[in-house]
């Protein structure tokens, strides 16, 4: 492993070559926040893949390639404010680095302090309690509204467990999962599709916060599905494919004893 000396020289040479590329790459010269905001995201969901498929190597490219991104927000941050921009101030990457480092000392006074914890879920509670003495008005604000709807749920839950408002067992969770469906079920009888649409919205909720308690990831256990049920699927194209017969020719009692093998495999 290096050292901390050779750790600083290397971000020293990134840094570096961030600097080269923005004066001399016609592609570097043109980017903006905007224009990087969506390469952001996707190297962000490359990044999740690499640590679901538990690949080391992977991993280390990708967070390579998100501290790219960080370096480059920085470097653009730095540079002169354009009549177009409503930045108010310029930053740089000692600036960001600084900012983190004010925020995590702040935050963790059972480190940097006098307060003592018993666990994490007081450490995780005191969190909670520092924004809203930072000037925050509710403990949601610090949900990003784009997440996407599976991971907003899972932050949303874990957000107001922070000042206490949470179940108190696991089984009072399953008991309003169990509710929900229910409630579920007597909609889809009756017909009424927007309440359909509402309680099954209700449903994934509850079944999101029961995974929390079961202290299992719904975003990274729905995408260990999606990836088994690809690799299943692949498997069944690939037999029929051999068999030189169209899946769609194929009855569902054929299809069923190739995925049948591939759930041996």
């Amino acid at each position: 492993m290096n050292n901390r000396k050779q750790q600083l020289e290397a971000f020293s040479r990134l840094l570096d070559i961030m600097d080269d590329l923005r004066e001399k790459c016609p592609w570097d010269k043109k980017q903006t926040f905007e224009s990087l905001r969506h390469l952001t995201i996707e190297e962000t969901y490359e990044l999740g893949d690499a640590i679901l498929n538990k690949d080391l190597q992977e991993i280390k490219k990708e967070l390579g390639d998100l501290l790219l991104h960080i370096v480059f927000y920085a470097k653009i941050g730095s540079e002169t404010k354009d009549s177009s921009s409503t930045l108010t101030s310029r930053f740089d990457i000692a600036d960001v680095c600084n900012e983190i480092c004010e925020k995590l000392i702040h935050r963790h006074p059972h480190i940097y302090g006098d307060v003592v914890v018993a666990d994490e879920e007081e450490v995780k509670q005191n969190w909670e309690k520092l924004k809203l003495k930072e000037g925050k008005k509710s403990v949601l604000e610090g949900v990003p509204k784009g997440l996407p709807a599976l991971v907003k749920a899972s932050r949303i839950q874990d957000k107001v467990k922070g000042v206490g408002f949470d179940w108190e067992e696991p089984h009072q969770v399953w008991d309003k999962v169990q509710e929900e469906l229910q409630e579920l079920q007597e909609e889809v009888t009756a017909g009424n599709q927007d309440k359909i649409e509402a309680e099954f919205g209700d449903v994934l909720f509850s079944m999101i916060n029961y995974a929390r308690f079961l202290k299992v990831n719904p975003e990274d256990a729905l995408e260990r599905t999606n990836k088994k049920f690809i690799k299943r699927f692949q498997y069944l194209e690939s037999k029929a494919g051999e068999l030189g017969k169209p899946l769609k020719d194929m009855t569902l009692a054929e299809m069923d004893v190739f995925w049948n093998e591939a759930k041996k495999m």
